[in-house]
């Protein structure tokens, strides 16, 4: 089975974890995510099955939305709900004002050091692993941009916020970097995605909805997205017969000329993709990624 399906991850379980029934589900044994969430997370997971695998190198650096709760009054040594608190709980008492304005000094481009608890890799070893094992966790920091953190609400301890932040960037880090700045500690206590690049919540399917589909390969293939709405930025070809022959064997091959885009997905027909080509010049392209 070949396609993007986006799943809403209910809390509990692990990205990997949703792979593993969607091979079960679907009977596809190659399938990836686009961007980890942590088991308390639910919402927006994207995943590429079959040959649509070949593509996860052009949605890496998509963005990613959020809605959730920080906890104020202590941290956890994973900064977030799951961890162990490293410190008593204070019972702070805030303002909405007051975490409004710490929240202000997360905006733009920023350097953000990782959790220890992360699956960043140290050595070929996912950090995270290291940390269970008590070993030391020596982590650099790296290049984020928040573009946009909004405070929605404060109740007692824990306020309310939403947030779009780029790939590679950690939400509980924020929540763990504000506890500090405030001085009572903070972690994550729930995490909900609601966009990942173009894709939201809205074509998103839920694992109850798509176990009673086990076996149904049409049925399945049918909640998958459009294949012409992957990846916006590149326009969509109709490709001949003879260009699409040239394309499948990895020879150059000339594509209607209608934009001066340097990528483009080629398609046979208007569902079936058979790849990406590379602009040479003028109308000649190189295939790229092809899906044959």
């Amino acid at each position: 089975m070949n396609g993007l399906l986006v799943i809403d991850k209910p809390a509990g379980m692990t990205s990997h974890d949703v792979v593993g029934i969607l091979r079960r589900i679907t009977g596809e044994s190659s399938i990836g995510h686009l961007g980890t969430l942590d088991p308390m997370a639910t919402g927006v997971l994207p995943l590429l099955l079959g040959k649509f695998t070949r593509l996860a190198q052009y949605f890496f650096s998509a963005e990613k939305s959020y809605t959730g709760t920080i906890r104020f009054g202590f941290a956890t040594d994973t900064y977030d709900a799951e961890g162990e608190p490293v410190e008593p709980d204070s019972l702070p008492v805030l303002t909405l004002d007051q975490v409004r304005a710490v929240a202000s000094r997360f905006q733009g481009e920023l350097e953000q050091m990782p959790p220890p608890y992360s699956a960043k890799k140290i050595a070929g070893k996912p950090a995270y692993k290291l940390a269970r094992e008590g070993k030391p966790v020596e982590l650099r920091a790296a290049k984020v941009c928040i573009a946009s953190f909004e405070i929605t609400a404060i109740e007692g301890s824990e306020a309310s916020f939403s947030m779009t932040i780029s790939a590679g960037g950690y939400v509980r880090a924020v929540a763990h970097q504000m506890g500090q700045i405030l001085g009572c500690g903070a972690h994550l206590s729930r995490l909900r995605r609601t966009q990942a690049g173009v894709f939201t919540l809205a074509e998103a399917h839920s694992l109850d909805k798509l176990q009673p589909l086990a076996g149904k390969g049409e049925a399945l293939e049918g909640l998958c997205v459009h294949p012409r709405s992957l990846l916006p930025e590149m326009p969509s070809v109709t490709g001949d017969a003879l260009a699409l022959g040239r394309l499948r064997n990895g020879a150059q091959a000339n594509l209607p000329e209608f934009s001066s885009a340097t990528l483009v997905k080629v398609f046979a027909g208007q569902n079936e993709l058979v790849g990406i080509a590379k602009r040479v010049a003028g109308t000649l392209f190189q295939p790229v990624v092809g899906m044959g």
